[in-house]
């Protein structure tokens, strides 16, 4: 046990209530201190643990005690004397050991939680070192995380990141700034498709085609609590460099929806 204000304060403070109750039933009668020793008790496992509150029960105890022998003396103590002071130190020893265990998971919760967040922290800033975009989305699709690297390929301001946008709102932002690769008549059913991918968390990557040359493979992860991980991972040097000039129409189709690549083989057609 530590000493310090919080260690000595509830011993003391119940000392001090003890002598003053002493000290002013000299003078005229004083009603006994027994409901404010037993909250002494508690302020002191509440302040510094079980050993502070177990000291000032032990104080209580033997102040109430002596009052009694203020009261009476030794010969006047009576069963019902006795009976008091036993049932005081039954309920400041049960009072000490409530307040002092409760604090003690109290500060283990919090530790855990302090751990949590410091281990949070430190993967949310590896998160933001690497250049996979990540998104965490919660059940009801709403990002509760976006690491740098989306925030870098799809423009996205920290004000808009930061504020837990849903999901739906981050493929409108992409569609109004001109991220996706694709004319303005498509945009609708390729958001729609994406949206419906996260929903049922559908993991078939897919290849996303950036306006600014990027491919990205999109992959949605469903979590055990039901919300979902998008990871963007740039893939452009795997498919941009192997797209054969003749073939690049195709190419773009295996990219894009299913819509598109019947588009492109009708275009072969004709």
């Amino acid at each position: 046990m530590r000493f310090g204000w919080r260690t000595i304060s509830g011993p003391v403070l119940t000392a001090a209530t003890v002598l003053l109750a002493m000290l002013f039933d000299r003078v005229v009668p004083t009603p006994s201190p027994a409901p404010l020793l037993v909250c002494l008790v508690a302020l002191a496992g509440a302040l510094s643990g079980l050993a502070s509150a177990m000291t000032s029960a032990a104080v209580a105890v033997i102040g109430a005690a002596l009052l009694f022998l203020n009261h009476h003396g030794v010969s006047g103590y009576g069963n019902a004397d006795l009976v008091r002071l036993g049932l005081l130190a039954i309920t400041v020893a049960g009072t000490a050991g409530i307040t002092g265990l409760m604090r003690a998971r109290m500060l283990g919760t919090f530790a855990a939680e302090r751990q949590s967040h410091a281990t949070a922290a430190r993967l949310s800033a590896a998160l933001d070192q690497i250049d996979i975009g990540v998104v965490l989305l919660d059940a009801e699709t709403r990002a509760e995380f976006i690491n740098r690297a989306f925030r870098e390929y799809f423009a996205v301001p920290d004000q808009i990141a930061d504020g837990k946008p849903p999901f739906i709102a981050l493929m409108y932002h992409g569609r109004d700034t001109g991220a996706f690769e694709l004319p303005e008549d498509e945009l609708g059913t390729f958001i729609a498709q994406r949206m419906e991918m996260v929903r049922i968390g559908d993991a078939t990557p897919i290849n996303i085609a950036l306006r600014n040359g990027e491919v990205l493979r999109f992959v949605c992860t469903a979590l055990p609590d039901g919300g979902r991980m998008l990871s963007y991972t740039p893939v452009t040097d795997l498919v941009r460099h192997t797209d054969a000039p003749a073939s690049a129409d195709y190419y773009r189709s295996l990219r894009d929806p299913a819509n598109r690549r019947l588009m492109s083989y009708l275009r072969v057609a004709e």
